[in-house]
Formats: C-alpha cells, sequence, structure tokens
C-alpha cells in the first residue's frame, strides 16, 4: 500500500501520555481533493488529520499517529475529552452528499486494520465524528457504509431486536455505549440513525431503542459518577 507524505504543520503533542484508543472517520465535506488537501496543510486553518484518503484510492499522511492532529474539536465520546489526543483522524474526500467512492473504501479497508494493530484499538472504538459531537457535526455522513466495516469486523454493528421506546431510556442507554447526551434527544437519535438508520425519520421508535439497548449491553462501558 502507497502513502504520500503530505505534512501538515498542524499538529502537537498528545496530552498527558494518551496514546490512541480511537480512530475517527470524517467527510471533507469538499468539492475538490486538492483543496481539502490545501486547507488541511495551511497553518492559518488549525486544522489537519493523520490521513485523507483521496476519491480515487490516494493515501495522504499529513500528521503521524502518534502526535495529535487537530480534527475532532469539541465533542466527547464514553465520558472521555480531548478527542484528539485519544484517536487517530482519517478525513475521507466526499461532499457529503454523494456515494463514497469504491477505490477510496477498498484503501480504508487495508489502511483501517494496520492502524487498529499498531494500537489495539477495537471495533467499537471506530467511531465518525457525528457520533462524539452530536447535533454540531454530521460527518461521515449517511451515505458513508458503516455496514461494510462491519462485516470485516472494523467496527459494530447492533442486532436486529425491537424495544418499547421510552426517551430517558434511551438517552441513559446511549450515554452507556459512548454517547453525549447533553444535546438532547433529538440531537442523539439523530447522530445515532446517521450510523444505524441512515434513511429513517420521526420520533423515537421501537427499532432505535433496540439498536441502542443492544449497543449499551454488548459495547458499554462504565461512565464516571456525576458530581455531587
Amino acid at each position: 500500500m502507497q502513502i504520500t507524505p503530505c505534512p501538515s504543520p498542524n499538529f502537537g503533542p498528545r496530552r498527558g501520555g494518551l496514546t490512541p484508543s480511537l480512530v475517527v472517520l470524517h467527510y471533507t465535506a469538499m468539492p475538490d481533493p486538492a483543496e481539502a488537501l490545501e486547507r488541511l496543510c495551511a497553518p492559518e486553518h488549525e486544522v489537519s488529520a493523520h490521513y485523507l484518503l483521496h476519491r480515487d484510492g490516494q493515501l495522504f499522511q499529513l500528521v503521524d499517529e502518534d502526535k495529535r492532529a487537530w480534527h475532532a474539536g469539541a465533542g466527547m465520546w464514553r465520558g472521555m475529552d480531548d478527542i484528539n489526543s485519544r484517536s487517530v483522524g482519517i478525513e475521507i474526500d466526499n461532499d457529503g452528499s454523494s456515494p463514497f467512492s469504491e477505490a477510496q473504501l477498498a484503501q480504508l479497508d487495508r489502511i483501517l486494520p494496520q492502524i487498529m494493530d499498531r494500537w489495539s484499538i477495537p471495533a467499537e472504538g471506530v467511531i465518525g465524528h457525528s457520533d462524539m459531537a452530536p447535533g454540531r457535526k454530521f460527518d461521515p455522513g449517511r451515505r458513508f457504509p458503516w455496514s461494510r466495516l462491519a462485516r470485516q469486523e472494523l467496527t459494530i454493528w447492533p442486532d436486529g431486536s425491537e424495544v418499547a421506546p421510552d426517551e430517558a431510556a434511551f438517552l441513559r442507554q446511549a450515554a452507556i455505549f459512548g454517547y453525549p447526551t447533553d444535546t438532547g434527544c433529538d440531537a442523539v437519535l439523530d447522530a445515532l440513525r446517521q450510523r444505524f438508520r441512515p434513511w429513517a425519520h420521526g420520533p423515537l421508535d421501537a427499532r432505535d431503542m433496540g439498536i441502542v439497548s443492544d449497543l449499551a449491553k454488548r459495547f458499554g462501558v462504565d461512565l464516571p459518577a456525576p458530581l455531587a
């Protein structure tokens, strides 16, 4: 696999001795991949990622994996903040409304397990930008084929159960799985649907509850106790 170096100045040391425990997937939301690459390498924009995956399958490395790239911004996952210090970020060349190309998905199939192996990142540690920032971020978007990664055990997938909808229980179980829930039910529901039911609409339903219940049960973590 050929990786083209294209160093970005927009990085720093990972804070507090942290090493990657997550991979965060993004789309560039730009129609021109050359413009996206230029932006990720421009010091005035103060944004970067470890990798940029071009629609033709070219893979650019912008920041070394042991460094802290500036891709995630504000957000949390599983009660943890400073996601930049805890993750490897992959920007995928896509405008947000077009299908992802087979060439870039095939390249992602190759690079993702290598990153996971290097840092001992489990399948549940591969998340979208929208997962860690519900209501603020919407990438890698509804067209991203999460089920393709799940079939290769490169991410996780819920079972097909149904459970009676309950907003309080939904938010509680979403938090157990990892979602930050301070933005409320609608934002968290949209984030979950973007990933697991991309074309679903309407209020919380039994399928949504089945998804979040299964995720909380199989992949949840104990979160820090709230302050008194």
